[in-house]
């Protein structure tokens, strides 16, 4: 059989030709394109050093930035138990990327700017900065905040401090295990729980007894965050109670302390972040504060690191907007450009609304910790724990909505919303799971009523403004009082019945306490669209179900 010749095409077609498809969003200005973030600065601190602010918005959205957070989490931190002869060492390797990244956030100040530079705002610029961090690569975030959360404990004991204090706010990174008093920088880290207690520290087992100036900590901790900190924050059992303790990893001198790490946790999302279980044996620790109030010695750490959980879930709302927006600006389908599209349109919008909203409160809790007054103190008792348990709750579903506008692209790893989608519940989980934090505002309403007055007093400042705000106020007003009377009446079957109910509780203090932040500080374009959307009786459930009233073209504008 004879075969016929081919005869080759006189026109060949491009195969591959690759179009429609967004550029990558890359070497941008993370800050300067934040219009939430830039007005919420003006507004809570209009003295900050926004040329900072801007480098920093620069560095982390560039290309090279961006490549080192995707390298830190795709080559995630490995334990070393042991060197080649059987030595015990427990060392964790990190990839470089991990430690350009790290090393930034710490000469940025992102730990320790609030400190550094007391007064107005300080807060507020210390949490733009970390948020600018965390938008891009969230990890890192877990040791630079207990850094900076670690200073009011360390304030316990007066020896303590002169010690570990100029190390911890040094705008430096030494990642080298030596001699703590051989280095000029530090971070801290933290070990509470136990595999039976949880976040009931009164149930952990570990114990310390007394060794001259200093004790021997014996016992397993099953989450020790950020293992190769320089020293960790650790309650172990006293006779007198539950005692907080600062334990080193390195001894004067030079010798590793007995921190041995039993492995790393292999968690959802949060990669890029060592997490650990770890054994003591006679490790050696320094009591900080008092014997039997380790719990009380802790918790300003446990608050500062509450509002972190809130920033770090503001940050990531507007990496995955921003995200979202960019490819709907770049990708046509079915005859229109998606930004033009009035579906997209809602959704992107709302999206948005919901960055604003944890945005400004984010801030608006950072100037909480500005104000020493008294009120100031109640209100971001309440406040903090509020915030933390509604936005960080709104996270996942935030980062999904988001990762769903890209498509199949969004759902891949090659982009950053995937990461971002497992990264947002760890937020929610860390520093008290949402009925752990539901629980700690039950308690405060009934140990501290005048929390209640002053979160109350601040509602009221939003009342006129709009009418679904007035109405679900009053009936958060009555839901309030009788909250306080059921706790105070001492009825266990009252106070069940209270904590049956508290999380709707909490979801409307939320809700109240977000919108009257924005009357207060926003655009009244944005607090009219959230009370609208939040508040009214026809708000949607899904991002995108908006009612009639909300500035959408506003909202997509700013995203």
């Amino acid at each position: 059989m004879t075969a016929e010749p081919v005869t080759a095409p006189t026109a060949p077609h491009t195969t591959h030709a690759v179009f429609n498809q967004a550029p990558p969003r890359r070497d941008v200005n993370e800050f300067t394109l934040n219009t939430a973030l830039n007005e919420a600065v003006d507004r809570y601190a209009p003295q900050a050093q926004r040329d900072d602010l801007e480098r920093l918005g620069g560095l982390v959205g560039s290309a090279g930035f961006i490549d080192d957070a995707r390298l830190a989490n795709a080559h995630g931190p490995r334990l070393r138990t042991h060197d080649e002869w059987g030595n015990r060492i427990d060392d964790i390797e990190f990839h470089p990327s991990y430690h350009r990244i790290i090393g930034e956030a710490l000469r940025s100040g992102a730990h320790s700017h609030a400190w550094a530079n007391p007064g107005p705002g300080a807060n507020v610029e210390r949490a733009a900065r970390f948020m600018l961090l965390s938008q891009i690569e969230p990890g890192h975030a877990c040791p630079v905040s207990m850094t900076h959360a670690v200073v009011p404990s360390l304030h316990a004991d007066r020896r303590l401090a002169d010690f570990w204090l100029p190390k911890v706010t040094s705008l430096d990174y030494d990642p080298r295990r030596i001699d703590p008093a051989e280095k000029s920088a530090v971070t801290f880290g933290m070990a509470m729980t136990e595999k039976q207690g949880g976040s009931d520290i009164r149930a952990n087992t570990t114990r310390a007894v007394a060794a001259g100036d200093h004790y021997l900590i014996t016992g397993h901790k099953w989450f020790c965050s950020a293992p190769q900190s320089d020293a960790f924050l650790v309650i172990a059992q006293l006779d007198e109670g539950p005692s907080c303790f600062v334990v080193p990893r390195v001894l004067p001198g030079g010798e590793l302390n007995t921190v041995r790490i039993q492995r790393l946790k292999d968690k959802l999302g949060n990669k890029s972040n060592a997490s650990s279980e770890v054994e003591f044996d006679s490790t050696v620790g320094w009591l900080l504060g008092e014997p039997g109030r380790g719990v009380r010695t802790i918790i300003e750490m446990v608050s500062r690191t509450r509002l972190d959980c809130v920033l770090g879930t503001a940050a990531g709302m507007r990496q995955s907007v921003a995200e979202a927006a960019w490819h709907a600006r770049s990708r046509a389908a079915f005859g229109t450009t998606l930004i033009d599209a009035p579906l997209m349109r809602a959704v992107l919008a709302d999206l948005q609304l919901e960055t604003e909203a944890a945005t400004y409160a984010s801030l608006h809790l950072a100037a909480a910790y500005d104000d020493e007054s008294s009120d100031a103190a109640d209100f971001r008792r309440l406040a903090t724990a509020v915030g933390k348990y509604w936005i960080c709750k709104r996270g996942p579903e935030h980062a999904y909505e988001s990762l769903e506008c890209l498509g199949g692209n969004g759902y891949t790893e090659s982009f950053p919303l995937a990461r971002r989608y497992r990264e947002q519940p760890v937020m929610a989980v860390w520093e008290g799971s949402g009925n752990v934090i539901v629980l700690d505002v039950l308690r405060a309403l009934a140990r501290e009523p005048r929390t209640a007055k002053s979160f109350l007093g601040f509602l009221e400042t939003g009342l006129g403004r709009h009418a679904d705000f007035d109405s679900a106020y009053e009936s958060l007003a009555r839901s309030l009082q009788s909250a306080v009377e059921d706790v105070s009446g001492g009825d266990p079957s009252a106070l069940a019945a209270l904590q049956s109910r508290g999380r709707v509780l909490v979801e409307k203090m939320a809700l109240l306490m977000q919108s009257a932040i924005l009357f207060e500080s926003a655009p009244a374009e944005v607090a009219a669209s959230f009370a609208t959307a939040r508040l009214g009786a026809d708000r949607g459930r899904e991002y995108g179900a908006l009612p009639t009233g909300v500035e959408i073209d506003f909202l997509v504008d700013r995203a």
